[in-house]
């Protein structure tokens, strides 16, 4: 039986490679989700085969939709809008997946039967009130009634209504719940979003679906009416822009290091690594950029550096970054001055308490610092290196708490004993490939 926990006890050398990462989450299960409710066989290369997405074609062939693989490509045979075949209890498992198992829910309001949606220890101590108060809204009927944590049961209507929905969290998982809910809703449905990622917006719109966007400083209004249907589409997905974030930090803290991540999706609402990490010294360029069903694709030229800057972060670049932070604390962590991090009380929402359980992890490698719920203050320490044992455990098998702990310990140096190295299959299943492709030493 393989050990559950990876050493590492060596700093990376000075590197320079060309690499690609997995393909982008966000699109994957997107892709998947609205392909099902295509007329036709829709395609997609490159699709991230991690388990959040696995979990995802899972659900859709419960569902009654027919998907097969071969090497790099997946097929997806729609049935058209609110196609699935509903049967008696069907139970939908959604794993360690937010997106899967909020997303879900929005496909499912017109179902005859309840159908049980449950999720791994993880997921069923997350939040879902955030999506299900909309959709008890629309007319959808949930089970226990007052439950907000999985599992749970929906039932779905056919007397569904249109709603005026105010998005407030900066959470583009509650505001795509919504839009898909709108494929199956008569009138038209108004959504005012905090700014947030908006790869559903862009899908929508390369589908023809009738949407219209109102881009205000904070907030976008979007119009959404019912489509009479939708089209098969074929997707080419990019890499992940929090997958390769990982080795943009990796390389930035090296010395005299270079890399070229090729094809990764930089929609500007997902680059506010890239932005902040500039902020503090960092010269990170874009290369061959080019736009890949309405998303913006470049390759990623990152050059390691001496000197970081500290940064007051604007919060307006939060939404952007969110599930970038951790590793953007380990530059905090090496820089000049004292860097602060403010209203990130959303990080605390995913997986596991990340900005708790980041902050435990930067004490044990020695960085001074101060944090609450909802903010963290580091002061960062240019000479940083880590010459003591460290085991990193107990974390709810959060994928990128343990990715965050592997980078730090390549960066800094130390003797690290790292538990739950399975967990990266939920988001970047060659993650240790690439490391070793690079040159990292991993026990």
């Amino acid at each position: 039986m393989p050990r559950n926990f990876i050493r590492i006890d060596k700093k990376i050398k000075s590197f320079k490679k060309k690499l690609n990462v997995d393909g982008d989450k966000s699109l994957s299960i997107r892709w998947a989700l609205i392909a099902s409710q295509a007329i036709g066989t829709s395609k997609a290369k490159n699709l991230l085969q991690s388990e959040d997405v696995n979990n995802t074609l899972r659900c859709l062939k419960k569902l009654g939709i027919k998907i097969s693989q071969y090497q790099n490509i997946c097929l997806i045979e729609g049935r058209g809008i609110n196609g699935f075949v509903f049967k008696k209890n069907i139970t939908l498992d959604a794993g360690n997946s937010g997106t899967l198992g909020r997303l879900i829910l929005s496909l499912l309001i017109k179902s005859p039967y309840k159908i049980k949606i449950v999720g791994d220890k993880s997921l069923s101590q997350r939040d879902f009130s955030r999506v299900i108060e909309p959709l008890k809204k629309i007319g959808v009927n949930f089970y226990p009634n007052d439950k907000s944590k999985l599992p749970i049961y929906i039932k779905g209507t056919n007397y569904l209504r249109p709603i005026n929905y105010f998005e407030k969290r900066g959470s583009a998982q509650c505001k795509t719940c919504i839009m898909l809910a709108s494929l199956n809703l008569p009138g038209v449905t108004k959504i005012t979003a905090k700014n947030s990622r908006d790869h559903t917006e862009k899908m929508f719109q390369s589908l023809k679906i009738p949407i219209k966007i109102k881009k205000k400083s904070n907030y976008d209004l979007i119009t959404l009416s019912k489509p009479k249907n939708l089209k098969k589409f074929d997707f080419d997905i990019p890499g992940d822009i929090s997958s390769a974030s990982f080795f943009i930090v990796l390389t930035l803290l090296s010395k005299n290091s270079k890399i070229i991540l090729k094809n990764i999706n930089i929609n500007p609402t997902r680059i506010g690594v890239i932005k902040i990490l500039n902020m503090m010294g960092a010269k990170i360029k874009f290369q061959n950029i080019k736009i890949i069903n309405g998303e913006r694709c470049s390759d990623i030229e990152v050059k390691s550096i001496n000197n970081f800057k500290s940064i007051n972060c604007p919060t307006s670049l939060n939404s952007a970054a969110i599930d970038e932070f951790l590793i953007i604390f380990l530059v905090a962590a090496k820089a000049n001055g004292i860097s602060y991090f403010k209203d990130l009380s959303e990080l605390n929402q995913k997986e596991s308490p990340r900005l708790l359980i980041a902050a435990k992890i930067l004490k044990l490698m020695g960085v001074k610092l101060c944090y609450n719920n909802n903010s963290i203050k580091i002061y960062g320490n240019p000479n940083l290196e880590i010459k003591k044992k460290i085991i990193v455990k107990d974390f709810l098998k959060d994928h990128r708490i343990f990715m965050m702990s592997v980078i730090s310990a390549l960066s800094f140096g130390g003797e690290w004993k790292i538990y739950d190295p399975i967990s990266v299959k939920t988001s970047f299943p060659s993650f240790f490939k690439k490391i070793r492709e690079i040159g990292g030493n991993l026990k």
